[in-house]
């Protein structure tokens, strides 16, 4: 996937930028998986998966330069009451000094692309319902309410 060039930052895929596989894990863990007990290092062999040739999982960060900013997945099972559904944009992350600037909307369009060029009609994701109208306003319907505890969201393939 060749940089997207959005305002001052681009997104490239993790493995045109590999240099960003710890800062990616590192920010994912604390994010959602240290409270829980997890081992950092165990979120890094996730991330490493995203480095494997072709397909998923993948990585997306957005970055400036070697700046790191944010970061998005796309992966085949985020939700494990839901395994009908799939791919997953997932882990969408951006660092805090870089919100508000658009970021996170380019990283989850980009990921959504990415699942369109790979022949997918339809991509979801799930988030704490604090957070959907940061989706919705992005164009993803709610498809269910309170699925252990997160809503499930999707977007369909433009016509």
């Amino acid at each position: 996937m060749p940089d997207r060039r959005d305002q001052n930052y681009s997104i490239s895929d993790l493995r045109d930028r590999p240099e960003f596989a710890s800062t990616v894990a590192e920010r994912v863990w604390n994010a959602w998986w240290r409270d829980q007990g997890v081992g950092l290092d165990h979120l890094q062999g996730l991330v490493d998966e995203s480095l494997t040739p072709a397909g998923r999982p993948m990585a997306l960060v957005a970055h400036d330069g070697d700046t790191f900013l944010g970061t998005a997945h796309l992966i085949d099972d985020d939700l494990e009451a839901r395994p009908q559904y799939a791919p997953w944009v997932a882990a969408v992350w951006v660092d805090e000094a870089a919100r508000k600037a658009g970021i996170g909307s380019a990283l989850v369009r980009a990921a959504a692309e990415t699942a369109f060029g790979q022949g997918f009609e339809t991509v979801y994701l799930c988030a704490e319902p604090a957070k959907a109208g940061f989706y919705e306003g992005l164009g993803w319907r709610r498809i269910e309410r309170d699925v252990d505890g997160l809503d499930v969201f999707s977007l369909s393939k433009p016509s």
